[in-house]
This record gives C-alpha cells, structure tokens and sequence, in this order.
C-alpha cells in the first residue's frame, strides 16, 4: 500500500490540478473523517485489498449483477464496484440532503405548475419555447394528478463538487430514476467484504429508504384494499434490467411488461393463469411516450394501450407520473433560479452548475463565442441526444457544431466545464490507489410531509483522469457511499401496522402473468433437450474412440441417432454424409451457437428464457447459471484440444451442471404455478427425446452384436445402464430395455413416469372447477397413456424380417410422440401469450442510464 504522500504525488501527475481531493487536503493532509478508512487499508496491504476485490467481484457475479453493454451486443456486463467507498461526513450530509430535499419539492412544484395553472408561463419566469419544444412535454397528461400532495415520488440529481469545493447538480432525473437498486447491492456487498470497517464507520443505512418508498406506494392506491403494486420493465434488454429484477423482489413486487398487463373496463389488469388481477399502482421503468401506444408513441411495444385514459381517470396510479420527462429538460436548470425565487423567495441551497439555453438570444451568442470552454448538450434525452466537450473540437468541428446550434437553438443548451473532486480508487493490477473523477447520484422519495432523502447513494467514477462524462455506458466503476454518523444511528423501522396487509396470504405475487409461465415452461425443454443431447453425445463419442471397431451397421445409425435427437437436419441424414470422419460434424452439432438444435444453441436458448424470469432464480440458480456460462466459453477450446483423445470427457462438467440446476428446480423452488410449468416443459420434452432416441436405434434391424451396442448406447444415454444391470442380471435385451424405458413406473426416465408426473402437471392447471370434463390436454393424455399401457412389448420387439424394421414399435412411438407435442401444443395454446413472432428492439430500451 503506498504511503499517503506517495498516493498524493501519483494524483498530481495524472488529474486536473485545480480538482478538489475528496480524501486529501490542499496541503497533502488527510481529511479528518477519511483518516480511519485509510489507515485500515494500509493495514490490510495490497494482497489482502486484491483478496477483498476478487471477493466483491464474486458475490456481485454470484447475485447477477449486471449492466447491459449495447456496445458490446447486448452483453451482460458483470456489475462494477470498487473496494474503496465514497466518504461523506455528517456535515456535509447535512448540506447535501437538505439541498436535495428542497431541489426534490422545487421540482414537484414545477411539475404541478406545468401540467396545471402553468404561472411560470404566465409570470415570465420559464419561456414557453422552452416547455412547448421540448420532446417530455406530453399535452396529453395536462391536468393529469396522482393523489395526495407530492405529484412527483421519485426523484434523483447528479451531483459533483467543483475546484472550489462547492457542490453543484449536473442533472435532474424526473422520469424513471435509476440507481437506487444498484446502491443496495453496492452495499449489501461491501458490508459483506468489509464487516468491521463498515460497523466501526457508523454508516447510516438504507432500508429506511426503500420502506418510505413501500408505504408511499400503497398509500397512492386509488382503488383501496391493499395495493396491488407492480413494477413495469421494458424487457430483459434493458441497460439496467437487473436493477428491475433486483427491485421487484426486494420490494415483494410483480415484475411485468407490458404485454403482461391490459385495460378492461377502465382498469389495469395483469393477466394470469387464473384470469385478470387488477393493478393499483404502477412502478414504472418505461419511458413517458412509450407507456401507452394509444395515446402517445403509436409503434411502442413495450406499454399498455389505454393505460393513459386510465391514469387520467384515477383508476391506477403511474409513479413517476405520466409526463414528468419534462423536468429533464437540460435547459431548465438556466431558469431553476428564479423558479425557486418564484416558490420559495430565496435561491437553491444545492445549485446547478451554469447553464445557458440557445433559445434565448444572448444565451445563444453566448454560447457561440464560448464553445471551447463549454459542454453542449441537446435538450432531450434519447438516443439521438449529444454530450459535446467544445475543448475536444478542432476548428472544423467547431464550426459544424456551432452551425447545427445556430440551425436549431431550441434544442441546445450549454453547460459550464467543471473538473470533478476526485477520490481514491483501488487499481488492483497496480496493488495502489489511483485517483479518479467522481459524480454522486442522489435519490428521494416522497415522504409524508417532504421528501426522504437516500442517506447515500450511486457514486460513479470516470474511466480515466480527466473524464467529464461519468456513467456506466463509458465502462466507470461504482461505489459504495457512506455517510459516516457522529455517532452510532439508531436503527429506526416503519410501524408495522402502517402499511396495509391483506388477510391470509392476500396478493403474495403468486399470480404469474402468462408470459412468465411460457418462460419457465421452455426453461424446462431447453434444460432436458440440452443434457439429452450431452449425454447422447457423449455416449457417441464414446463409442466413436473405443478400442474396437464399431459394427458397419450400427456406426451410421449411432450417427444419426445424433442428427434425430437434436434436430441438426440434415446432419448425418445426408447422402453425402461423411460417417467415416465424423468428428467435424459432431462438433458442429456441439458447439455452432448459429445451428438450430446444436447443443449451444439450446444452452443459449435456456439462458435467454432464464433471463425473461429472473426474478424466480435463486441465488444459488444465479451461480450455477455462471457456472454454465463459464463452461460455455471455454468448450470450444477444451473440444478443438481434446477430441483426438477424449473430447466426451469435456461435455461432463455441463452435464453436472445442468443436473444441479434440475436439482435445485426439485429441492427449492415453491410448488406454486411456475414449477408446475417448469417440470411440465422437462416431462414433455424428455417424453419426446426418449421416443426420438428409440426410433432412431431400435427400430432398424441390425444384426445381434451391433443391436447389443446400439442397446447399451440407449441405456447409457437414458442413464438407466447400471439399473438395467441390477434389475435384470443379464446381457442387455431389446424386451427388458423396452419394459424399463418405457413401463417402469419407478424409473424416473421412462415414458410411464413422465406421463404420471404429467398427469399431476395437468390436474394443477387452472380450470373450472364446476366442469367435471377432461381438457383438451387431459384427454390427449389419457390417450397416450392408454396406448402405452396397452402396448403387447415381446410383439413389438420383434422384428418382421419383410421390413427389416420393427414397424409396430415405430406406429407405437410416433403415435405417442404425436399425442405428447399436441399436449404442449394445447397447453401453449391455452395459458401462454402470443405477441404475433418478434418485434424488433426498439431504442427506447437503452436509455435507462444510471
């Protein structure tokens, strides 16, 4: 660990020299209140600090921490937070919260005035070119108000602190503000890592936050009752989807899209399995225009249609509300000053950093002399908004940029240039601190009186010295905020009787929208098609590298058995089909991510249903899925390494995986709807599997030593060998195989056990009770069951020496396997939702930056 003075001379050489030290004072000393946190990292050294570091990186790995990278393809980025937090002391808490809090009511009353009365319009203090240009100005929510006094519930600023030491906002965040998630596991981690320092600190805690915004929610139910609250995500390629994920389980609430809900006689419902549940409250992730495709952005996919004539009827409350975006307005900060002259009679205890709006001409000729000392920055947010740092340009740029201002005035403002305080960062390659820019994000809820302000928040570094735009799309690190108490923080809870509870069990979140049942139904499909196409796989291959030769009839059949399986058509179904050297073929069906059936595409395919529901998966899920993720990246160099010699051994660790995953799914998850489904997907597709693996092997008539090993190869793969063996005592036989595969009740992989867990599966569903008739699925399973039971075994596993195959076992299985896919095809039918094939990401998705 470097020495203070060392620390110190390393920052001069890289960061801004008029930036002011967070930890260090101007002559070098140490600020009082970072004193204790330094002395105890010199302590620990730099070995143990990279321990530390190599321990937060695991736990936010192990919870799915994640940050969506577009730039990357849609790459889920592991989440991350650097060792060293943010220190902030009483004192300066103090200031900060209070300017927050009344920042927070300044906004809430502009939002109130805008969509209302509109005085500021009418008194000169905001220009109306400002308000009406602007793209979150929705005329649609005009005199639209939730109930109570706070119109706006959640708000957050991004805040830094000048070469002055003053602190200055560099944004309001109105709309859906994000990092509030973030912050928890920020510091549910370090807490972790870092128990004692943490304790001796006195760090205020957090949750009091998060239960404000629990009780505030329910008390914007306009319906009464309990509230009915759900959170609404874009999707699960949101920037920040895990946040969502991570919110509506920590607040026990329903993560939905918009799909998932629709409004029937002037109400939100969310539809289940078991028909319509109303929505009270709605805490929204989706942007203002793309809520509601009826009123506001037609092509949007991701709202409710109708939700706004809802809102405006006061049947469901939107936090924020409907409209709000037009607070983030990035030219409102140049009038914040005499709006709050205007509300409050005096200026911002917490003031934004300079701001001029082109719209106004002296502004604007303001801006043009200026622009290489300026930040230039479009009015909107969006995906076609403009951060531009005026000292980057050269003089043609410069040029350019001051022409599309000058074109457009209305959608410009400029910002001063600050150079943000710095902090000390742990660089862990380096075993030192480095120092880095920093901007910390606060956050408020609305509270009974006023707002509750978050006692910490989201600090983020810029990715280099000298960074200006600080944010996770850029690749800066997170971290954790302490506000250090003078004294130890009495630990305060909300009355348990002030938040309304339902009796018995009440509205739990065991209502699953449909969508999340047709996820959960296809986790156990992909989960059963990949591990029977590994462990077939691994079997052939097996066969493929024995030391004796494999029967001229049964080699081209073990072949295809593979292409059957997996469905990699044409495979070794081709004419021209090399079973001679197969090993490049195999491979293929191993590891081509592009190729239907391959045994990563299902592996993709699983993961991609995994991450539509991830609000069901378990911590240990979570690590598992990672485990899974690991073995996926390093596959194709273990297979191009070892296939020569043993490349089965290489599919065993994904095997063990996907068991442990299977195992979980049985010890630990409720044996509510979503099981139900999630095994019912394992029954049907191992029913179809099986069935594809005897045709593919059975059928065909081969002569008695090849029939030996294409029956040992269905046993291995069916892992039913060693039970063969001790049951029956005997060399394998086509009428025993047959018997254990197909009838033995208690063998977990044979057709007689699937149809039973089936028939449980089915018996869940939801129906009318009054109804004593088979369903549909019910009647087709009855059918199976029926022809299985029925079925004359000796007869069948004979051969007809006209046909060269045993064409009544094949009648038999591909009537079952029909009678199986109907069943899945009638119960997607019946209790999953079509959106009518795939739409294409819209941009709207990206914008959540936190």
């Amino acid at each position: 660990m470097p020495t203070q003075d060392q620390t110190r001379a390393a920052a001069a050489v890289s960061a801004p020299a008029d930036a002011f030290h967070e930890a260090f004072q101007a002559d070098g000393g140490v600020r009082e209140h970072w004193q204790y946190l330094l002395d105890s990292f010199k302590e620990l050294g730099p070995d143990e600090l990279r321990l530390r570091q190599q321990t937060l990186d695991r736990i936010l790995r192990d919870d799915g921490a994640t940050y969506n990278d577009y730039s990357a393809g849609l790459t889920a980025r592991p989440w991350g937070l650097d060792p060293v937090p943010f220190l902030l002391s009483s004192d300066e808490w103090n200031d900060i919260e209070s300017g927050v809090r009344e920042r927070a009511e300044l906004f809430d009353l502009i939002l109130r005035d805008l969509y209302g009365p509109r005085n500021l319009l009418k008194h000169g203090i905001i220009p109306p070119e400002l308000l009406f240009s602007h793209d979150g100005f929705l005329r649609e929510c005009q005199g639209l108000a939730l109930p109570g006094e706070q119109q706006l519930i959640q708000y957050a600023t991004d805040i830094v602190r000048g070469p002055d030491g003053a602190l200055r906002v560099m944004s309001d965040r109105s709309q859906t503000p994000s990092g509030t998630g973030y912050a928890l596991v920020n510091r549910m981690a370090m807490s972790r890592v870092f128990p004692s320092l943490f304790r001796d600190s006195h760090v205020h805690r957090l949750s009091l936050y998060f239960n404000n915004l629990r009780l505030k929610l329910s008390e914007l139910n306009p319906n009464g009752e309990v509230a009915r609250v759900a959170v609404l995500t874009p999707g699960a390629y949101n920037e920040t989807y895990f946040e969502h994920v991570f919110l509506a389980n920590y607040l026990g609430y329903p993560l939905v899209q918009g799909r998932d809900l629709t409004v029937r006689d002037g109400y939100v419902w969310l539809k289940t399995l078991d028909g319509l549940s109303r929505i009270d409250v709605i805490l929204r992730r989706v942007d203002d225009v793309y809520c509601d495709p009826v009123e506001l952005l037609s092509e949007s996919q991701l709202g409710v249609p109708g939700l706004l004539e809802t809102a405006r009827m006061g049947n469901v409350t939107v936090v924020n509300p409907l409209g709000s975006g037009v607070l983030e307005n990035r030219g409102l900060p140049r009038y914040l000053p005499a709006a709050a002259q205007y509300f409050f009679g005096r200026d911002l205890r917490l003031p934004s950093a300079r701001c001029w709006w082109c719209g106004d001409p002296a502004d604007l000729d303001y801006t043009l002399r200026n622009l290489d000392t300026l930040i230039v920055k479009t009015t909107s947010r969006g995906p076609d908004s403009r951060i531009v740092d005026g000292a980057t340009l050269n003089p043609a740029q410069r040029t350019a940029l001051a022409a599309q201002i000058s074109e457009h005035p209305l959608r410009y403002a400029a910002q001063e240039r600050l150079n943000p305080s710095l902090s000390p960062v742990w660089d862990g390659q380096a075993g030192e601190n480095a120092d880095l820019p920093l901007v910390l994000r606060s956050f408020a809820v609305a509270g009974e009186s006023s707002y509750v302000v978050m006692p910490g928040g989201l600090t983020r570094v810029g990715a280099q010295s000298g960074a200006f735009e600080i944010s996770n799309r850029l690749g800066s690190l997170s971290k954790d905020t302490w506000i250090l108490a003078s004294e130890p923080e009495k630990r305060t809870e909300l009355d348990a009787g002030a938040e309304p509870r339902a009796a018995g069990t009440g509205w739990a979140g065991m209502e699953l929208p449909s969508r999340v049942v047709d996820n959960l139904f296809w986790v156990g499909r992909y989960t059963e098609r990949a591990e029977a196409s590994l462990r077939l796989m691994r079997t052939v291959l097996s066969c493929l590298k024995g030391e004796h030769s494999i029967d001229p009839d049964s080699r081209p059949l073990l072949l295809r058995s593979v292409t059957h399986l997996t469905g990699t058509y044409p495979g070794f179904m081709a004419k021209k089909a090399n079973t001679e050297a197969p090993i490049p073929e195999l491979l293929s069906v191993i590891i081509d991510a592009d190729r239907p059936g391959s045994i990563t595409y299902s592996l993709h395919a699983l993961l991609r249903a995994v991450d539509q529901v991830k609000e069901f998966m378990s911590a240990d899920t979570q690590r598992i899925l990672n485990d899974l993720r690991d073995e996926m990246a390093q596959l194709p160099e273990l297979l191009q390494r070892d296939y020569s010699s043993a490349p089965e051994e290489a599919l065993d660790r994904l095997v063990s995986t996907l068991l442990a995953l299977a195992g979980l799914s049985q010890e630990s998850m409720v044996r509510g709807q979503g099981w139900h489904f999630l095994d019912m997907g394992r029954r049907v597709e191992r029913c179809l599997l099986t069935i594809s693996l005897l045709r593919s092997l059975l059928v065909p008539k081969v002569s008695g030593e090849a029939e030996s090993l294409l029956l040992e190869t269905v046993l291995v793969s069916a892992e039913a060998l060693m039970t063969y063996r001790r049951r029956y005592q005997r060399n394998v036989n086509i009428d025993d195989a047959l018997d254990l595969l197909l009838l033995e009740p208690a063998n977990p992989r044979s057709l007689a056990f699937q149809f039973e867990r089936l028939r449980e599966h089915l018996a869940s569903l939801p129906a009318d009770r009054q109804d004593t008739r088979l369903t549909p699925e019910q009647r087709l399973h009855l059918e199976a069951v029926s022809q299985l039971t029925l079925a004359d075994l000796p007869k069948l596993a004979a051969t007809q020496d006209d046909e060269f195959l045993r064409g009544g076992l094949d009648q038999l299985l591909a009537r079952i396997q029909r009678l199986v896919s109907d069943i899945a095809g009638v119960v997607t039918d019946t209790y999953f939702e079509h959106t009518g094939g795939p739409q294409p990401m819209t941009l709207s998705e990206r914008r959540d930056e936190p």
